[in-house]
């Protein structure tokens, strides 16, 4: 007879069973742990500049072949809104900032919404403390068709907490800026169309 199905000791057999309940549910849990870490996505340290989106494709979009049907969109039917993933930031914490982009037409629309045409500007108080235009590298051009009504957003990247300059692009000679605190305001503008209203955050 087998011992498998029918456990032998001096304890009661559910005891056994029990046990082995456990210890299977142990080494599938292991098994999940291991899965998720050899199959979870990894994200990149991307750079401020390169990493704002090379274009804005929406999911929703019309297809590739209607594309062409669409006229460019009047720049009273786009709304650009600036992003962050946070409000306040712990010391140390990078922001991600983005933006969302919006057709607020009764139509279809192209609009331009490459990196070539994205400004971020961070400012304090009347001080502008960075521009993405600075040390932008290798800029693309894109565009994207929006719905009628339609919203899509950008691609977020982290900005270093450091002040850009049209000087010198090199990390090592760019100032950190003042935190403990201080308050920055963030705005994105997109082929000439400026954020309604800028982004306030908080670096500790």
């Amino acid at each position: 007879m087998s011992t498998f199905r029918n456990p032998v000791g001096p304890q009661p057999t559910n005891v056994y069973w029990r046990r082995r309940l456990i210890v299977g549910l142990g080494i599938v849990a292991v098994i999940v742990i291991i899965l998720l870490i050899v199959f979870s996505p990894k994200g990149g340290t991307p750079t401020a500049i390169e990493t704002t989106p090379a274009n804005v494709p929406s999911s929703s979009a019309p297809p590739a072949d209607d594309s062409a049907d669409a006229p460019a969109c009047a720049k009273d039917d786009v709304a650009v809104t600036a992003l962050t993933d946070k409000k306040a930031y712990a010391e140390g914490e990078l922001p991600q900032i983005s933006f969302q982009i919006a057709n607020t037409g009764d139509a279809a629309c192209t609009v331009n919404a490459g990196s070539d045409v994205q400004v971020y500007t961070i400012t304090s108080g009347d001080e502008t403390i960075w521009t993405s235009t600075d040390c932008q590298s290798d800029p693309v051009a894109a565009t994207a068709v929006l719905a009628a009504g339609e919203k899509t957003e950008s691609q977020p990247f982290e900005w270093d907490r450091t002040r850009s300059s049209a000087k010198t692009c090199d990390d090592a000679d760019l100032p950190k800026v003042t935190a403990k605190g201080a308050t920055y305001r963030v705005a994105v503008a997109v082929d000439g169309i400026e954020s309604a209203e800028d982004r306030a955050i908080i670096l500790n």
